[in-house]
Protein backbone atom coordinates (compact mmCIF):
# COMPACT_ATOMS: atom_id res chain seq x y z
CA UNK A 1 0.00 0.00 0.00
CA UNK A 2 1.31 3.39 -0.97
CA UNK A 3 1.48 6.39 1.34
CA UNK A 4 -1.26 7.74 -0.62
CA UNK A 5 -3.49 4.88 -0.59
CA UNK A 6 -3.05 4.57 3.21
CA UNK A 7 -4.06 8.68 3.50
CA UNK A 8 -7.03 8.09 1.21
CA UNK A 9 -7.94 5.44 3.39
CA UNK A 10 -7.97 7.24 6.76
CA UNK A 11 -9.64 9.88 5.50
CA UNK A 12 -13.15 7.90 5.16
CA UNK A 13 -14.10 6.06 7.86
CA UNK A 14 -16.21 3.30 5.48
CA UNK A 15 -16.30 1.57 1.80
CA UNK A 16 -17.72 3.61 -0.85
CA UNK A 17 -20.99 1.72 -1.53
CA UNK A 18 -21.63 0.84 2.38
CA UNK A 19 -23.78 3.00 4.98
CA UNK A 20 -23.18 5.27 7.39
CA UNK A 21 -24.85 3.12 10.09
CA UNK A 22 -25.40 6.15 12.65
CA UNK A 23 -26.81 8.47 9.60
CA UNK A 24 -29.02 5.64 8.76
CA UNK A 25 -30.39 4.17 11.71
CA UNK A 26 -29.91 7.14 14.15
CA UNK A 27 -32.40 5.74 16.78
CA UNK A 28 -30.71 2.31 16.71
CA UNK A 29 -27.25 3.88 16.74
CA UNK A 30 -28.35 6.02 19.83
CA UNK A 31 -29.16 2.94 21.55
CA UNK A 32 -26.27 0.90 21.32
CA UNK A 33 -24.39 4.10 22.82
CA UNK A 34 -26.74 3.98 25.59
CA UNK A 35 -26.04 -0.17 26.05
CA UNK A 36 -22.50 -0.22 25.30
CA UNK A 37 -22.37 2.65 28.49
CA UNK A 38 -24.93 0.77 30.75
CA UNK A 39 -23.39 -2.32 30.11
CA UNK A 40 -19.40 -0.81 31.09
CA UNK A 41 -21.06 0.70 34.37
CA UNK A 42 -19.47 -0.93 37.36
CA UNK A 43 -16.76 -2.56 35.69
CA UNK A 44 -12.82 -1.67 35.98
CA UNK A 45 -12.17 0.45 32.97
CA UNK A 46 -8.98 -2.10 32.35
CA UNK A 47 -11.12 -4.77 31.94
CA UNK A 48 -13.43 -3.33 29.92
CA UNK A 49 -10.86 -2.60 27.32
CA UNK A 50 -9.31 -6.03 27.36
CA UNK A 51 -12.97 -7.59 26.96
CA UNK A 52 -13.17 -5.28 24.16
CA UNK A 53 -9.40 -5.62 22.14
CA UNK A 54 -10.12 -9.64 23.09
CA UNK A 55 -13.34 -9.50 21.24
CA UNK A 56 -11.90 -7.77 18.32
CA UNK A 57 -9.11 -10.06 17.66
CA UNK A 58 -11.65 -12.70 17.48
CA UNK A 59 -13.92 -10.91 15.14
CA UNK A 60 -10.99 -9.33 13.07
CA UNK A 61 -12.54 -6.33 13.38
CA UNK A 62 -9.05 -4.18 12.87
CA UNK A 63 -11.19 -0.54 13.15
CA UNK A 64 -12.14 -1.78 17.17
CA UNK A 65 -8.89 -3.46 17.53
CA UNK A 66 -6.99 -0.26 16.80
CA UNK A 67 -9.58 1.91 19.04
CA UNK A 68 -9.43 -0.04 21.93
CA UNK A 69 -5.91 -0.52 22.13
CA UNK A 70 -5.27 3.44 22.26
CA UNK A 71 -8.25 3.70 24.31
CA UNK A 72 -6.47 0.96 26.52
CA UNK A 73 -2.64 2.92 26.03
CA UNK A 74 -4.72 6.22 27.06
CA UNK A 75 -5.85 4.61 30.04
CA UNK A 76 -2.32 3.54 31.16
CA UNK A 77 -2.39 -0.08 30.21
CA UNK A 78 0.79 -1.50 29.69
CA UNK A 79 2.32 -2.37 26.43
CA UNK A 80 3.19 -5.76 27.35
CA UNK A 81 -0.57 -6.28 28.64
CA UNK A 82 -1.35 -5.29 24.98
CA UNK A 83 0.71 -7.87 23.21
CA UNK A 84 -0.22 -9.90 25.29
CA UNK A 85 -3.89 -10.24 25.45
CA UNK A 86 -4.38 -12.67 22.22
CA UNK A 87 -2.39 -15.03 23.86
CA UNK A 88 -3.23 -15.05 27.62
CA UNK A 89 -3.78 -17.99 28.15
CA UNK A 90 -0.07 -18.53 27.63
CA UNK A 91 0.72 -15.43 29.45
CA UNK A 92 -1.33 -15.66 32.55
CA UNK A 93 1.32 -14.30 35.07
CA UNK A 94 0.14 -11.07 33.03
CA UNK A 95 -3.70 -11.02 34.01
CA UNK A 96 -5.67 -11.36 37.27
CA UNK A 97 -7.65 -14.53 38.15
CA UNK A 98 -10.56 -11.82 37.03
CA UNK A 99 -9.58 -10.64 33.91
CA UNK A 100 -8.73 -13.94 32.98
CA UNK A 101 -12.11 -15.37 33.38
CA UNK A 102 -13.66 -12.50 31.96
CA UNK A 103 -11.50 -13.02 28.69
CA UNK A 104 -12.45 -17.02 28.72
CA UNK A 105 -15.85 -15.85 28.75
CA UNK A 106 -15.60 -13.49 25.92
CA UNK A 107 -13.83 -15.95 23.99
CA UNK A 108 -16.87 -18.45 24.62
CA UNK A 109 -19.67 -15.60 23.85
CA UNK A 110 -18.09 -14.19 20.85
CA UNK A 111 -17.23 -18.29 19.48
CA UNK A 112 -20.67 -19.24 21.04
CA UNK A 113 -21.11 -20.93 17.63
CA UNK A 114 -18.30 -23.39 17.62
CA UNK A 115 -20.09 -25.05 21.19
CA UNK A 116 -21.54 -22.67 23.18
CA UNK A 117 -20.47 -21.34 26.54
CA UNK A 118 -18.80 -24.28 28.63
CA UNK A 119 -20.35 -24.49 31.74
CA UNK A 120 -16.92 -24.32 33.28
CA UNK A 121 -16.13 -21.12 31.39
CA UNK A 122 -19.27 -20.11 33.25
CA UNK A 123 -19.06 -21.40 36.39
CA UNK A 124 -15.14 -19.24 36.66
CA UNK A 125 -16.57 -16.60 35.35
CA UNK A 126 -19.79 -16.53 38.11
CA UNK A 127 -17.05 -17.39 41.16
CA UNK A 128 -14.63 -14.27 40.06
CA UNK A 129 -17.41 -11.61 39.46
CA UNK A 130 -21.10 -11.30 41.71
CA UNK A 131 -24.18 -11.50 39.58
CA UNK A 132 -24.53 -7.73 38.83
CA UNK A 133 -20.71 -7.84 37.94
CA UNK A 134 -20.95 -11.25 35.61
CA UNK A 135 -24.44 -9.56 34.00
CA UNK A 136 -22.07 -6.19 32.94
CA UNK A 137 -19.51 -8.35 31.94
CA UNK A 138 -22.09 -10.37 29.36
CA UNK A 139 -23.53 -6.60 28.64
CA UNK A 140 -20.13 -5.52 27.49
CA UNK A 141 -19.35 -8.97 25.59
CA UNK A 142 -22.73 -8.43 23.73
CA UNK A 143 -22.18 -4.76 23.29
CA UNK A 144 -18.12 -5.18 21.32
CA UNK A 145 -19.24 -8.03 19.57
CA UNK A 146 -22.41 -5.76 17.91
CA UNK A 147 -20.21 -2.90 17.41
CA UNK A 148 -17.62 -5.46 15.45
CA UNK A 149 -20.23 -6.56 13.26
CA UNK A 150 -21.23 -3.04 12.15
CA UNK A 151 -18.05 -2.13 11.95
CA UNK A 152 -16.92 -5.21 9.34
CA UNK A 153 -20.60 -4.97 7.77
CA UNK A 154 -19.75 -1.27 6.81
CA UNK A 155 -16.37 -1.69 5.89
CA UNK A 156 -15.19 1.02 9.02
CA UNK A 157 -11.08 2.11 8.12
CA UNK A 158 -8.83 1.01 10.93
CA UNK A 159 -7.26 4.25 12.24
CA UNK A 160 -10.25 6.22 11.77
CA UNK A 161 -12.09 6.93 15.09
CA UNK A 162 -14.77 8.91 14.92
CA UNK A 163 -15.62 9.40 18.11
CA UNK A 164 -15.97 12.84 19.35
Amino acid sequence: MTTNTITEANTHSHSAGRIDFAKAAPKVFRSLIGFDAAAREGLDPALVELIQIRASHLNHCAYCLHMHTNDARKAGESEDRLHMVAVWREARHFFSARECAALALTEAVTLVADGGVPDDVYAEAAAQFDEQELAHVLSLILTINTWNRIALSTAKVAGTDERK
